[in-house]
């Protein structure tokens, strides 16, 4: 089996009249999609979208980890989640605070009987396993909540979706939110609707998260394929199913038979793959 890796860094409106900016993520989304698709080839699917949700998580051109949005009340909440295609097994964390790489937290769950936490719960299960204090604020960031800029950021999420050599998918997602919310919103990112995966198909969204969620998008995508559909068919019925509330949302998505797929309703997506040669978005 081919192994294959495909990453997103959510939306971004100055991406299309910013070309410094637009020129640096698509250089990070480069150097980031081929240190993972490095990483896959001696890791699994699984342990290489917890890398390279990890280095997505720790660039500050994107939200999530490092550099994501502040909500309403002046916090930044992080939300992550992780799905195994081959162990069918889901985990995330909501709302944390204070945490470095949250996708990172969502991994150790992996292995608990209580796999999706929030809150305190979630940053409590963090301390006693290790992950110490971090403030993932940045100026700019600051900036932007101080002048109320929510109509021109907001719509980025990081994901990736792997294929090992042994054929097996995963799917993880991270997000610093849409900034400005409600404090205890909850994002798709860490639910199914925005990232899923099983032995058939593994997706990663992107995009407003009530949207995604309404649509159960990742879940039924993942569902169309392993009915028979192909990714591109099960992704183009399932984003015509979006179009009555005018969803706002983007995909990025590997089958186990190797097709790769990414599509958006609201161009910009930015995204990267990696299985013979580099793509970057342009």
């Amino acid at each position: 089996m081919d192994s294959k890796v495909i990453i997103h860094g959510g939306f971004f409106s100055e991406s299309l009249t910013n070309q410094e900016i637009k020129a640096a993520k698509q250089q990070a989304l480069g150097d980031i999609v081929k240190q993972s698709y490095e990483y896959l080839q001696t890791h699994t699917a699984l342990e290489t979208s917890v890398f390279a949700v990890s280095l997505l998580e720790d660039c500050d051109l994107f939200n999530a980890g490092l550099g994501s949005q502040i909500q309403s009340d002046g916090k930044i909440r992080l939300s992550a989640s992780l799905m195994d295609g081959k162990s069918q097994k889901f985990a995330g964390v909501i709302n944390v605070e204070d945490v470095k790489n949250a996708i990172q937290v969502a991994e150790k769950l992996m292995f608990e009987e209580d796999r999706v936490l929030s809150d305190n719960g979630a940053l409590e299960y963090a301390r006693q396993n290790g992950f110490g204090y971090f403030n993932p604020e940045t100026p700019q960031r600051r900036r932007e909540y101080e002048q109320k800029l929510n109509a021109s950021i907001g719509l980025g999420t990081v994901g990736c979706v792997a294929l090992d050599i042994e054929g097996n998918i995963a799917a993880a997602t991270s997000t610093g939110g849409k900034g400005f919310e409600i404090p205890g919103r909850v994002s798709d990112s860490a639910t199914v609707a925005g990232n899923f995966a099983n032995t058939m198909a593994g997706i990663s969204c992107t995009g407003v998260g009530e949207d995604i969620v309404s649509a159960g998008l990742s879940v039924k995508i993942v569902t169309r394929v392993t009915d028979g559909m192909s990714l591109e068919e099960a992704s183009r019925k399932s984003f015509e199913e979006l179009k009555p509330y005018n969803g706002f949302a983007g995909i990025i998505g590997i089958t186990s038979r190797g097709e790769m797929y990414h599509t958006d309703s609201h161009p910009y997506m930015v995204w990267a793959s990696y299985d013979t040669e580099l793509s970057v978005f342009s």
